[in-house]
């Protein structure tokens, strides 16, 4: 918004004062009961602040659209048993639910996804999920992506969770899905997807593909600096 002020001879020489605002022009003095203008140099000054008014609104920043990371598999906020692990005294499907993104930040290389359940009685929660060097390409990971190494799209992998090497999800770097212990209150799970500003988490840190959840978490959240550009996720839960 702008102030334009204009002198009339028609007043005495008085200044009026005529806010500019987009479509709009909106006037203030004891002349403003007139209903028409009468003034050349009136409606010229009006014009001017009616330019000034849309210059300044075209000059505005364009609002960005929020990148967004949603599941359609969990759109009620709660796991079905088809995605519940399958060992620990849980008998679910074990199937990775879809995962589905949308305005990707400007000057995305590479994407991160980690699964995290801070209410795990452990100390420093349980990691779930973790899949890493996921091309800008991607929109999403479909049902059961994380289930099979090849269903990833190229060049991710998955990652190590807590469940490394205790066979409860098919195989290292696979989902493992809520089991929380019974009489528990239901836990949380976080859902989180990084974007990177760098094709190659590993390289970029300096950590080997086989370095844990937590360590990859660390770089992401602190080791990457400015590398890191912005983060989108969401929280389900599951008890039992």
């Amino acid at each position: 918004m702008a102030w334009i002020f204009c002198a009339d001879a028609r007043m005495d020489g008085r200044w009026r004062a005529i806010r500019a605002t987009t479509g709009m022009q909106q006037a203030r003095g004891p002349w403003v009961r007139s209903p028409t203008l009468r003034h050349k140099g009136m409606a010229a000054c009006l014009l001017v602040g009616l330019l000034v008014g849309l210059l300044g609104a075209a000059a505005a920043p364009a609002q960005t659209a929020p990148f967004m990371l949603s599941s359609p598999d969990l759109a009620m906020g709660t796991f079905d048993n088809k995605f519940v692990l399958n060992g620990f005294g849980c008998s679910g499907g074990n199937v990775s639910p879809a995962l589905e993104w949308r305005n990707l930040p400007k000057g995305t290389k590479s994407l991160a996804l980690l699964v995290h359940d801070p209410d795990a009685p452990t100390g420093s929660g349980f990691w779930h999920w973790a899949v890493y060097n996921i091309p800008p390409s991607a929109t999403g990971l479909a049902q059961g992506a994380g289930n099979v190494a090849s269903a990833l799209p190229a060049p991710a992998f998955g990652g190590a969770t807590d469940f490394l090497d205790t066979g409860a999800t098919g195989g290292n770097g696979h989902y493992g899905g809520p089991c929380p212990p019974t009489a528990d209150k239901p836990h949380r799970y976080v859902f989180t997807l990084y974007a990177l500003a760098v094709e190659d988490l590993q390289k970029a840190g300096g950590i080997p593909r086989t370095g844990t959840a937590a360590l990859h978490s660390f770089v992401l959240n602190k080791g990457l600096g400015n590398n890191l550009i912005e983060k989108a996720g969401f929280t389900a839960t599951y008890g039992r």
